[in-house]
Order: structure tokens, then C-alpha cells, then sequence
């Protein structure tokens, strides 16, 4: 991906006009129940440890609860730490065809056909609408080198390493490793320096103007841009391509790099980690908590949230 958004694909009106003419018309979903919310509701879900397992990156047990909200139209909105590369391919292999939020909101990626119009303040990047939120990968590959200093030491470039050290690190195959590798916005971290170390460096390139956020394995280093961030412009995307709806926020995360997404979503949903407590959140209300982890605790949260705030939810 090219740092200069002027060599980004560009298309002219023609193209455009041929797209939207194309694009179909949003699906109200069809929700049960008189008294409850009547809003549209779309899920915004981080993907490592919360739709996929921790361990070994399956979405079993959360397929059923899957298909039920592709039969009802209710868009399932990957918002994750993971790269363009790899959720691209992700929404392929499971047949999502709904936006995704990449790079812990770095930028928004949406079908090209989806909304009826042009999304605002975006350019077409590999068959998709991007809008992008900050600097690209080599502003902080530029800043880490430049300023690390005596933490130089303490960490190790995601950049640099080797495919087996991925492999390694990640638990992915290797093709998925250097998928995982192909960054485009920002720069993860692993780190092995002491928990006092990581602290003095997360200040340090916070006063430079980065956002460090701890993911499940890595810290990521990257610009002022966050999961709740990208998911209240997509929402508000939304909102102006189809101004007959409102639309109702569900985010679903494991992580503190969720937290942001987790405090701006109408609901919030944290799924239980098999290696971490659950992020503390700034708001007491609408939130739901798994007994159950990874994609289990997904759909089991969903199902409860769904009946509760819904009245449960059919393919009318």
C-alpha cells in the first residue's frame, strides 16, 4: 500500500455511477417484539479471542448463531487489530460481505456495492471504499527507529522477523503469518523487556504522538485512531446512506485494545479470555458478559443480548 494517497486507485464518475446504480437497497432485519429496541442493529466484533478461539483460531462454535444473523440480514462487522491482507481473506473464506474495520481502527474498508452512494472522504483500494484515519506503517517504522533509544532492546519488530518467528509468536501457518505481517497503518510489538520498561515506552511514544494499545500477544504501535472511533463513522456511514433506519451499535471484544469500540457501542459485549480478565470499561449500563469463551462466549452473548433487548430476532 502506497503511503501517497494520490497513487491509491482512483475511478472516475462513470465507474462510480455504474457502481451505485448496482448497489442494493439495505435490508431492514426482522425483530420480534413490540416493546423493545426497534433500531437496526449491526455487531461490530474484534476477531482473535472473541469470534475466533484463542488457541487455535476457529469459529465453530459460533457458526450456527452466524448464520441465523446472515439469514436476518444483520451486518457482523470485523473490527480488529488484523491487517487488510487478512481480513479480506477472512470475509472470503466466510462469506461476509459487509465492511471491516482493520489495524485497530485504522481505516474502514467497504464493499464497493454496498451503500448507494460514495462513502464520504474515501478512495477505492483493492475493490473496496477505504477510509483511512491515520498515518501509514513506515511514519511509525520511522519513529520507532528514531526514538527508541535504550527500549530498542526491549522489544522485537514485527517487521523484521522471520517467517518461523511468526509462526512461532502467532500460532498461525505461514502463509497466514506473512499475511499478518503485511501491514499497512501501523507496527506491532513483541515485547520482552520488564512491565516497568513497557510502561516508561508506551509514555514516551504516547508524548510522540502515537497510540500504543495492548492486543492479546503484541503491543501496536500506530496513530490517534481507535475501534470506537472507526465504528461511530461507519455507524454514522450508515446513517447518511440510509436515512429512513437508525441503527443500533453491538461491539463485542476480549482485549483493552476493545475498550474503545467496547465504551461507544450501544451494547457491550465482553467475551471471557482463557488469558486475560475483562477490559474495565467507563460505562455501567447494556453490558454483557460471556461465561463462556472465544466463539462460544460470542454466541452465547449475542443469543442472550438479542432476546433481552430485541425480543429475539428470526428471518421474518
Amino acid at each position: 500500500m502506497s503511503s501517497d494517497p494520490n497513487t491509491i486507485e482512483s475511478m472516475d464518475n462513470n465507474e462510480m455511477t455504474k457502481i451505485a446504480s448496482h448497489a442494493g437497497e439495505m435490508v431492514t432485519p426482522h425483530i420480534v417484539g413490540s416493546t423493545m429496541d426497534k433500531r437496526t442493529p449491526i455487531i461490530f466484533t474484534d476477531l482473535d479471542g472473541t469470534l475466533l478461539d484463542h488457541h487455535d483460531y476457529t469459529l465453530t462454535a459460533a457458526e450456527a448463531t452466524l448464520k441465523r444473523m446472515a439469514e436476518a440480514n444483520i451486518q457482523v462487522i470485523p473490527n480488529t487489530s488484523k491487517t487488510f491482507a487478512e481480513v479480506s481473506l477472512f470475509c472470503q473464506q466466510h462469506q461476509f460481505k459487509t465492511p471491516f474495520i482493520c489495524e485497530n481502527g485504522a481505516a474502514v474498508f467497504i464493499p464497493l456495492n454496498l451503500f448507494p452512494q460514495k462513502p464520504k472522504g474515501t478512495l477505492v483500494y483493492n475493490g473496496y471504499w477505504m477510509k483511512a484515519f491515520t498515518h501509514p506503517r513506515q511514519y511509525w517504522l520511522n519513529l520507532l527507529s528514531q526514538q527508541s533509544g535504550r527500549y530498542q532492546f526491549c522489544y522485537e519488530n514485527f517487521n523484521a522477523m522471520s517467517v518461523d518467528r511468526l509462526v512461532e509468536l502467532t500460532g498461525l501457518a505461514p502463509e497466514d503469518a506473512l499475511r499478518a505481517q503485511r501491514r499497512d497503518f501501523g507496527e506491532p510489538l513483541y515485547w520482552v523487556g520488564t512491565d516497568e520498561e513497557k510502561s516508561a515506552f508506551v509514555d514516551m511514544f504516547t508524548d510522540k504522538g502515537a497510540n500504543v494499545v495492548a492486543g492479546g500477544r503484541f503491543l501496536h504501535v500506530g496513530g490517534q485512531a481507535c475501534k470506537g472511533d472507526a465504528m461511530k463513522w461507519l455507524v454514522a456511514e450508515f446513517e447518511r446512506q440510509f436515512p429512513d433506519q437508525q441503527f443500533a451499535s453491538i461491539a463485542l471484544g476480549d482485549g483493552n485494545n476493545d475498550i474503545g469500540m467496547l465504551n461507544a457501542a450501544d451494547y457491550a459485549v465482553r467475551v471471557k479470555s482463557p488469558v486475560n480478565p475483562f477490559p474495565v470499561l467507563q460505562r455501567v449500563k447494556h453490558i454483557y458478559d460471556s461465561t463462556l469463551t472465544g466463539p462460544a462466549g460470542w454466541s452465547e452473548c449475542l443469543e442472550n443480548l438479542f432476546t433481552s433487548q430485541f425480543g429475539g430476532i428470526s428471518n421474518g
